[in-house]
């Protein structure tokens, strides 16, 4: 197989054409949303550097600022792990399922696995938060930053506009004296965030992108499977 020997880097730390791996790699890793490619030629690199389609709409997300409130601190560097989430259920609620891919772009090539798990009756946001969770779960104390994305409006917003810290110390009710729903999630998305350099960053789902696709296609997956284990945290309240 040829050795591609040019590399287009679209966002990243900066762009451009490089014609080696190490200096193309020091744009990209540890950049969450990076967009890059090897090549060929040259020509090959400077066609697809000109798609706007791999030069707009990656960065909005890293950008965004983050209220103090939410005790997770926005990145000023860009992150080592980036963390891709999806989840949903059959009908919701009805059986349910979730998937995480998680890459670690400090390793060369970078890292990549895959979480993913599902319960016989649960709701589109449980498996959303779930997805969440089993990802943190696995790292363990990281002192790394993380990139986390999802398309859950549900979850990025309740993190980013500190509603879910708001309920937390209401005693997990809302604004309305209304109990928050999934509390028993929430307190452990909480627990596992407290300390950790993360952002929460939205992601448009089923638009293409390869890493939410993948979370999408798990979380499906393990909602049809047979014998799946009891949500306890649905069942039991409802």
């Amino acid at each position: 197989m040829a050795k591609k020997k040019y590399y287009a880097v679209a966002v990243g730390r900066e762009t451009g054409i490089f014609d080696n791996w190490p200096l193309a790699a020091a744009q990209v890793k540890g950049c969450p949303g990076a967009r890059f490619k090897g090549f060929l030629t040259r020509r090959e690199a400077e066609a697809w550097l000109k798609n706007p389609q791999y030069t707009t709409g990656a960065v909005k997300s890293a950008k965004r600022k983050r209220p103090p409130e939410t005790k997770i601190k926005a990145l000023k560097n860009h992150a080592g792990l980036v963390i891709y989430t999806d989840g949903g259920s059959i009908n919701n609620p009805g059986p349910g399922g979730y998937g995480a891919v998680i890459i670690d772009y400090d390793l060369e090539p970078a890292g990549r696995r895959e979480i993913s798990g599902g319960y016989r009756l649960t709701t589109n946001n449980r498996m959303e938060l779930m997805a969440c969770i089993a990802a943190l779960r696995s790292l363990g104390d990281s002192e790394r930053p993380i990139a986390l994305y999802s398309d859950s409006s549900y979850v990025v917003n309740a993190i980013n506009k500190g509603w879910a810290r708001k309920w937390q110390r209401n005693g997990w009710l809302k604004s309305d004296k209304k109990p928050a729903l999934n509390a028993d999630l929430w307190e452990e998305l909480l627990n596992l965030t407290a300390g950790l350099t993360i952002t929460f960053n939205w992601v448009k789902g089923h638009a293409g992108n390869p890493l939410n696709e993948r979370c999408d296609q798990l979380a499906v997956q393990n909602a049809r499977q047979n014998n799946l284990p009891v949500d306890r945290g649905y069942e039991e309240r409802n």
